[in-house]
């Protein structure tokens, strides 16, 4: 499924034409507890990762400094001060030393900031402007586009797609309020994130009900534990089922995938692309 007629996104110098291709974004986790244990804890390391992610096809670069492990958000979370001494080295190091976009995952309206000064040029929030109320403002000060992700269960007795779209259709609200174009804005269902297995499934099945929203959409379903619960596979042994669930939602009407293991889904992003994209002249 393809949608077409979407205003272009410039992101660190690179234009973005939805409906064209599948754009991927590498992980580059800053952390010593990833989930998926693809941690780095030296720069060094960090700018090996990038280097080679952007040498297998990746089209920007996802940075991560705090874990997204459902047991991490019933606390506090990491602090600012270890959440900007983990990040920035690696941003400014990151963007030295490849051309491609850097997106920073972070939740924090006062990491963000340092992050863009440092080298990011768009701003992932998995909380979608809802953990930190001066989040919008200051992604619309940075002036960079912003990813809104939906964090959470849905109230019982409602749709799950219809949750999930109109949660996300207010966070695109709350960031245009803030002077944000909602042409730079895309959104991220949120797989693996407060829903169950079969919740995460419905939402790959049922991904082209979010076209209504006009977003570009972005999805990261990659080495979930949903994976791992269907297959009964370690995190380790989970790339053919993310390769699965990645064709689906490019096919569902994914425009960008957010993945761990770059040269193989950026393949199949392109094979899924040439099924399913309508050529743009």
């Amino acid at each position: 499924m393809v949608r077409l007629g979407r205003d272009p996104l410039r992101i660190g110098g690179f234009e973005f034409l939805w409906g064209s291709r599948t754009y991927v974004m590498g992980i580059i986790n800053v952390t010593p507890d990833s989930f998926s244990g693809d941690g780095l804890t030296s720069v060094e390391a960090v700018v090996e990762r990038a280097r080679r992610m952007e040498s297998e096809g990746a089209d920007l670069l996802d940075v991560g400094a705090e874990s997204t492990r459902p047991e991490t958000w019933t606390g506090p979370g990491l602090s600012e001060a270890e959440e900007v001494a983990r990040l920035l080295p690696a941003i400014e190091a990151i963007s030295r030393a490849v051309r491609i976009p850097i997106s920073v995952d972070t939740y924090k309206a006062s990491v963000a900031r340092r992050a863009v000064l440092a080298g990011a040029r768009i701003v992932n929030d998995v909380f979608a402007l809802r953990r930190d109320p001066e989040m919008a403002s200051a992604v619309a000060e940075a002036g960079v586009p912003l990813i809104v992700m939906h964090n959470g269960s849905i109230p019982a007795g409602t749709d799950l797609l219809e949750g999930i779209a109109a949660s996300l259709e207010e966070s695109v609200g709350l960031a245009t309020r803030a002077g944000i174009d909602p042409a730079e804005v895309l959104i991220d269902p949120g797989i693996g994130f407060g829903k169950d297995r079969e919740g995460n499934l419905e939402i790959v099945r049922r991904l082209p009900e979010l076209g209504r929203l006009g977003s570009p959409i972005a999805v990261g379903p990659s080495r979930k534990s949903f994976i791992g619960k269907t297959l009964d596979l370690p995190v380790e042994e989970r790339l053919e089922g993310t390769a699965a669930i990645v064709a689906l939602s490019i096919a569902g009407g994914a425009d960008m995938v957010r993945v761990h293991d770059v040269r193989q889904m950026v393949r199949v992003a392109r094979m899924t692309d040439a099924v399913v994209r309508v050529p743009i002249s």
